[in-house]
């Protein structure tokens, strides 16, 4: 196996632990995780900042309980009485922009808070209900709020809630469509026509009426009956209101049947799976524009967005003998959050637009008088445009525009001015996400890992030059923040390898950090943990080195060679090389449990996984397993080249996408890995879903070549080592299926030496401790069993 160079690796995050680590056993590691403590989840902002609020889990239940802890000072915290709770503040707020009111949803009921006095008023009851799109008009004083396709209003002096808008896909019931039998009639019959006209007057006159008196709501605008209306958006001023729309009756694909084993009943049970890629791809959207003034209606054209015409799949049609692409490719409205923003005075509009075939993502303003699109930023990417960091919107003078873009190759903060002028406000090998301006537009707060790929602090930067400054240190374990109500402090989400999520407070501007929260049990706290050592592996592959997380003994054993195991995180685009607490704790309690048990054990972030911008993520565009496999390969020969790793006794393990890298591991690499555990695996990606499966592979039919080359089951009869196959069997992501049909492959192919292990009560993720304990028993006995010598 080829040796490579020991890497340079930064000599503080090499520092091995001062003291042993304390015995950990696989009953503990993979107990309830109450054992360990809460994380703290939610928190907020009281009213005037003096106070924070957060959500906390009860031991040994699954209810949670809300507490609160004064700002800025350590040690107060307690439980909220159930009698406080009508009067709570919420996590989902909007504030004014001069700060002097907020509106809060709480419990799905709407409220509004004097930032001044404090005083909370509820507006709306919502009795279940949804109210969703709540947003401040542009005279500050009036709220308004969508419930289904109605808009309405709450003026705060008058105390009255009144319909605004509401918009229906369905066919104006006073027109009618043309009919040569009933013109005939009304042309010969005096009578019936005379009728009409007086039932064609009174409805005129109904309407002048309902216009003239402002205590009227409005009637309904109807779209007709051929879409189905997705979201719509009212402008702050009240003038406008865009409609995202839909086909009316998408075909969803034909959907399988789930079987549940275990059941109450005693009897076998069916559930609706999902479907599959390539059998639901997205329709395409439209957006209509509504002049509530003049209730005319015009459809906006996409055809104006930069290259809506270009087919880049053209040549995957042609090489399958499929009909090319007729017309413009389809597109849909955003990704997911807020695809869809007015500026604050109501007088501009922005939309984020995708196409359907993933290769592109527009931003597009609107010539509100000529309803015409006006777009202002394309970014495409031959392999897929990231569905993660398009958060975009208007800085608060309503002229300014302000998006996240990769075209740099990471996700940075632009603005573009009146003038159309575009400026980079942050740059370099690192990413900006989670984006919150201040409310004069003067500076943004983000997050970003701009010291290493691996630690995320929060980050301020400046509109007027750009400069950028990290304003938290909590060792780079930051996890989310949100400003204060006057914007002076941050209320900031941090953890640890070992301390699951915590909240402290800082200024906004920088400074020391009072942490208000320590959640963990005290038998937790008082373990000693093998710190992970985070490492760069250089790539032989050309890419930039791949962090780690490196599990090993403080002191190795001069001339003692170490059985390997190599963790793989699942979800493809996902961090879990940082300084966080990981979503995989209970792995890494069992990477401790490998080291005490004689291994060395590395977790890797390879190609594919988030947080190394656009380059790292599309590297295994129409080719998954392979840019990760080699990266794989290049750990392992770093492990026997620096860590006195063992080429002989290499095993590997993981699940979801994790299971799915150790099936290429398995059977792409047989004669590197020795044993593996596949954990919930795809080992056929037309099995999967679209929305994921296809922005990598394109579809099956357009690209069989691709789902065929990144598919385990097409290299099953490679098989040479100890296979686990562990797999939930109600698992509605991964479906079970995976799972049979790779077994029914080794079967037919007479292969030796692997087990299927099926968990009849188990999801994707796992819940119950047993199920837990079980599975990752029987890897531990797998490698026990076939890496020692």
């Amino acid at each position: 196996m080829k040796q490579l160079p020991a890497v340079t690796v930064l000599a503080a995050l090499l520092a091995l632990p001062a003291a042993a680590s304390t015995p950990i056993t696989l009953d503990q590691a993979m107990a309830n995780p109450d054992w360990i403590g809460p994380a703290v989840e939610t928190a907020w902002w009281r009213w005037d900042g003096k106070q924070v609020f957060y959500k906390q889990k009860r031991d040994g239940a699954q209810l949670r309980d809300t507490w609160t802890a004064d700002a800025g000072k350590a040690g107060r915290n307690r439980k909220v009485d159930d009698a406080e709770l009508g009067k709570l503040d919420s996590a989902t707020v909007i504030y004014d922009q001069k700060r002097t009111h907020a509106i809060m949803l709480r419990n799905g009921d709407l409220f509004e808070r004097d930032l001044k006095s404090g005083a909370l008023v509820q507006i709306r009851r919502a009795n279940g209900t949804q109210i969703d799109a709540v947003q401040y008009a542009k005279d500050e004083r009036s709220i308004q709020f969508r419930i289904g396709d109605d808009w309405f209003g709450w003026d705060r002096a008058e105390r009255l809630q009144v319909p605004l808008a509401s918009v229906r896909a369905a066919k104006d019931p006073h027109v009618q469509d043309p009919d040569a039998l009933r013109d005939m009639q009304l042309r010969l019959i005096a009578t019936l026509k005379r009728q009409k006209d007086e039932r064609d007057a009174a409805r005129a006159r109904a309407e002048e009426e309902r216009r003239a008196d402002p205590t009227r709501a409005p009637a309904p605008i109807y779209l007709g009956d051929k879409l189905s209306i997705l979201n719509s958006h009212l402008s702050p001023d009240g003038r406008w209101l865009l409609v995202v729309t839909g086909p009316k009756d998408a075909d969803k694909g034909r959907v399988g049947k789930m079987p549940k084993y275990v059941t109450e009943s005693g009897y076998e049970e069916f559930a609706d799976e999902r479907t599959r890629v390539g059998r639901n791809s997205p329709r395409g959207q439209g957006l209509k524009l509504v002049d509530l003034a003049t209730r005319e209606v015009k459809d906006l054209s996409l055809d104006v967005l930069p290259g809506i015409a270009t087919d880049p799949l053209a040549a995957l049609r042609a090489a399958q003998k499929l009909d090319p692409l007729k017309g413009k490719r389809p597109v849909t409205i955003g990704f997911s959050g807020d695809a869809v923003v007015w500026s604050p005075n109501g007088a501009k509009l922005a939309v984020m637009l995708r196409a359907v075939d993933n290769k592109d993502r527009w931003i597009a303003t609107v010539d509100l008088p000529r309803a015409v699109l006006q777009p202002v930023h394309r970014l495409t990417d031959d392999a897929w445009v990231n569905y993660d960091n398009n958060e975009f919107g208007w800085l608060p003078d309503s002229s300014t525009l302000w998006y996240l873009s990769e075209e740099s190759g990471y996700s940075h903060l632009y603005t573009r001015d009146a003038g159309g002028r575009v400026r980079a406000l942050t740059q370099g090998k690192w990413e900006a996400s989670d984006v919150a301006w201040s409310a004069d537009g003067q500076t943004a707060w983000m997050m970003c890992n701009r010291a290493t790929p691996v630690a995320y602090e929060v980050c301020a930067v400046t509109a007027r030059d750009g400069s950028t400054r990290e304003v938290s240190h909590l060792d780079g374990g930051v996890e989310d923040f949100r400003l204060s109500p006057d914007q002076r402090q941050l209320l900031v989400h941090y953890s640890a390898p070992y301390l699951p999520p915590q909240i402290a407070t800082l200024p906004a501007g920088g400074g020391t950090a009072v942490k208000l929260t320590d959640t963990r049990s005290t038998g937790f706290k008082a373990r000693e943990w093998i710190q992970p050592q985070f490492v760069a592996v250089p790539s032989t592959h050309g890419a930039d080195p791949v962090w780690a997380k490196l599990y090993r003994p403080a002191r190795l054993e001069p001339g003692k060679t170490y059985p390997v195991v190599m963790f793989v995180h699942g979800a493809g685009y996902l961090q879990n090389v940082s300084h966080r607490y990981s979503v995989y704790f209970r792995e890494q309690m069992f990477n401790n449990l490998l080291v005490q048990k004689g291994y060395v054990v590395l977790d890797m972030d390879y190609r594919a996984s988030k947080g190394y911008g656009a380059k790292w993520r599309n590297a295994i565009y129409r080719q998954m397993g392979h840019p990760e496999l080699d990266d794989y390969l290049d750990g392992v020969n770093w492990m026997v080249a620096n860590q006195q790793g063992d080429p002989n006794n290499v095993g590997i393990y993981g699940g979801s996408y994790g299971g799915f890298m150790t099936f290429m591991a398995m059977l792409r690499a047989p004669d590197v890995f020795k044993s593996g555990a596949a954990l919930r695996p795809v080992s056929d990606w037309t099995s999967y879903n679209h929305d994921y499966t296809a922005n990598i592979l394109n579809t099956p039919d357009l690209d069989p070549e691709a789902y065929k080359v990144s598919s385990p089951i097409e290299y099953a009869q490679n098989l040479k080592g100890n296979l686990l196959i562990a797999h939930g069997m109600v698992d509605d992501n991964v479906l079970f299926q995976d799972s049979v049909r790779m077994a029914q492959r080794l079967i037919e192919l007479k292969k030796d030496h692997w087990e299927l292990a099926p968990y009849p009560l188990e999801r994707h993720s796992f819940v119950q401790p047993e199920s837990w304990y079980d599975e990752y028993r029987r890897i531990y006995q797998l490698f026990e069993r076939t890496l020692k010598p």
